[in-house]
């Protein structure tokens, strides 16, 4: 893995991680809530790596990204930043891989940027609004009651708090390994901006029914942050939709079943235009 930094003045540095051809057609990934791009290692070290380029960003206020106190309420915000990453590494025309927060940040993109640049949109463990009556309905009771505790500042209780997060985003039981490098890239991300995260209302189901590239929609039958049928909902309005439900996993389904899941990327993303 290569690593970059896209300066941008007035707006934070955002960090990359990037794997595969730089000639190669680009696929940016775009990690959930209070990660980081390492999420997505197993799928830079992959053979996915040998016919594209592979663009892994960290969100502003996660991982080795800058953390401004502003920015985290507004969808335009988090489009630029997308944006900006692809503009720096050249990525004319690219697919977008968002899981659960980011999800949500990849339609924030299509919402403000339209799909021009896009290829296509793999959504995994999707996020399809915030703050909103109908996509609050798909949130596990697990994961709200994590909150406020989750956002907390007192450092043994937001630890405390991430270590069951992690828990809950798997079906089964995470490897020590796995664990803790997950609670390590959450306790990166500062509480207020977990917080300032959530403080948010937008829906974009609305948006769902136009949009004009391929989706496929991944996510496990297992998922206890958000439930299964928000991708069920979202695969009834898209037009050219593919849903993929993972038996077998929670809300990882990338980490979870890694073989399967980048199969069924790799052929959604040889089929695109």
């Amino acid at each position: 893995m290569d690593q970059h930094t896209v300066s941008r003045g007035d707006e934070p540095d955002l960090h990359v991680r990037t794997a595969g051809p730089t000639d190669a057609p680009a696929v940016l990934f775009v990690h959930g809530y209070s990660q980081s791009s390492l999420c997505w290692r197993g799928q830079l070290r992959s053979s996915l790596a040998e016919r594209y380029r592979l663009v892994a960003m960290d969100l502003r206020g996660h991982g080795d990204s800058e953390k401004p106190t502003t920015g985290y309420r507004d969808s335009a915000v988090w489009a630029d930043d997308v944006r900006a990453v692809a503009d720096s590494l050249g990525c004319d025309r690219f697919a977008l891989v968002g899981w659960s927060y980011g999800s949500l940040v990849a339609l924030d993109y299509l919402t403000t940027h339209g799909t021009d640049r896009v290829r296509g949109a793999n959504l995994v463990g999707l996020v399809a609004g915030i703050g909103t009556d109908r996509t609050t309905e798909w949130l596990g009771e697990r994961y709200l009651d994590l909150f406020p505790e989750l956002v907390s500042t007192d450092a043994e209780t937001a630890v405390d708090t991430l270590d069951r997060f992690v828990g809950l985003c798997f079906h089964g039981e995470p490897s020590p390994a796995e664990r803790y490098l997950l609670l390590g890239l959450n306790a990166a991300a500062p509480p207020r901006v977990r917080d300032a995260m959530r403080d948010r209302s937008v829906s974009h189901l609305d948006v769902l029914d136009e949009l004009s590239i391929p989706v496929l929609l991944s996510h496990g039958a297992h998922d206890a942050v958000v439930d299964a049928a928000a991708a069920r909902a979202a695969a009834d309005r898209l037009p050219d939709a593919t849903l993929s439900i993972y038996p077998d996993a929670g809300h990882t389904p990338f980490r979870e079943a890694t073989e399967r899941f980048d199969r069924e990327l790799r052929a959604f993303l040889d089929e695109l235009d």
